[in-house]
């Protein structure tokens, strides 16, 4: 088997520096890195450098490369690149894929298979979905700094068969990986925590602390967070009064200054994952005839 994992930043680093790591050996099994800049160059010298909870430790892939069409066939293909990023990178796969392929998205938000389908088409695209905190430190450094790193993946379909082997050649490399039959709500369950509080983080430019403390944000990203929910359950999906109040609660964890990585992106000037968070509701609301103010006020003062 040959895995590639397209965008070797914090998710990427973490779970391909595991697969790598494990997998040194070579065999049946090899580990392609396709990442870009300096931090490639790093990753080529010396290795992918790994800070971890659970220990410090150098994975070294089969290959790290700018170049995916020089690399030949690809059976499983884990991306954890940038949402504005995801399309242009499937299209420079598009030649390494066929439909004995396997692709997972581990990106944020909810959208991600649609666009994967429609470049990768032949190629069988599940959904997934990822616990971690986690960023690069310095060119060929990645840190692990929080969450519970768990991988969640699954076809939309809920059609389990023939993907249990996926699931053991993560785990075989001490990733918290679990297949299930209903990605579906896990990925929706995981974006009505994380896209209200990135779009009201980076609007009010708070950490997440405030949005405990303080009542009247804590009021602003519940109605952000019901907004996401309406749009949710339009398209079918379960969600509870239980989720709703579970993901506020989840605020609670994190220390008072942290900062989500789109206020982060936001403040520094840095492109924005804007479309996948805010972009996607309002979008939506448009399209189902849901009103969706609070992320209207929001696109309208992120959006260049």
């Amino acid at each position: 088997m040959r895995i590639a994992v397209i965008g070797i930043g914090g998710v990427g680093g973490y779970f391909g520096g595991k697969l790598a790591r494990h997998y040194a050996a070579g065999g049946e099994i090899e580990v392609i890195f396709i990442a870009r800049g300096e931090h490639l160059h790093r990753i080529q010298q010396t290795g992918l450098q790994q800070i971890t909870a659970e220990g410090n430790f150098t994975a070294v892939p089969h290959l790290a490369t700018d170049q995916p069409e020089t690399c030949g066939h690809f059976d499983l293909v884990l991306f954890s690149v940038k949402g504005y990023g995801l399309e242009s990178s499937a299209a420079q796969i598009k030649n390494n894929v066929d439909r004995t392929s396997t692709i997972i998205t581990l990106l944020n938000g909810v959208d991600n298979v649609r666009p994967l389908r429609a470049v990768l088409s032949e190629a069988r695209v599940l959904n997934g979905c990822v616990y971690i905190g986690a960023h690069i430190v310095e060119p060929g450094v990645v840190r692990q700094a929080g969450g519970t790193c768990q991988l969640l993946f699954g076809p939309e379909d809920g059609n389990l068969k023939g993907l249990s082997a996926i699931e053991s050649v993560l785990q075989n490399a001490a990733i918290k990986a679990t297949l299930t039959a209903d990605i579906r709500t896990v990925v929706w369950e995981k974006y009505l925590f994380v896209s209200p509080l990135a779009s009201a983080s980076a609007y009010l430019k708070q950490p997440i602390g405030a949005f405990v403390e303080k009542s009247e944000k804590r009021d602003f990203l519940k109605g952000l967070m019901r907004e996401v929910a309406n749009i949710g359950i339009a398209q079918g999906v379960a969600i509870s009064e239980g989720m709703i109040r579970a993901a506020l609660e989840k605020n609670a964890l994190f220390p008072y200054e942290t900062k989500t990585s789109l206020q982060m992106d936001y403040e520094s000037g840095r492109r924005i994952e804007i479309d996948i968070f805010t972009g996607y509701i309002v979008q939506k609301g448009k399209e189902l005839d849901i009103p969706t103010p609070l992320h209207d006020k929001v696109y309208a003062k992120l959006t260049p």
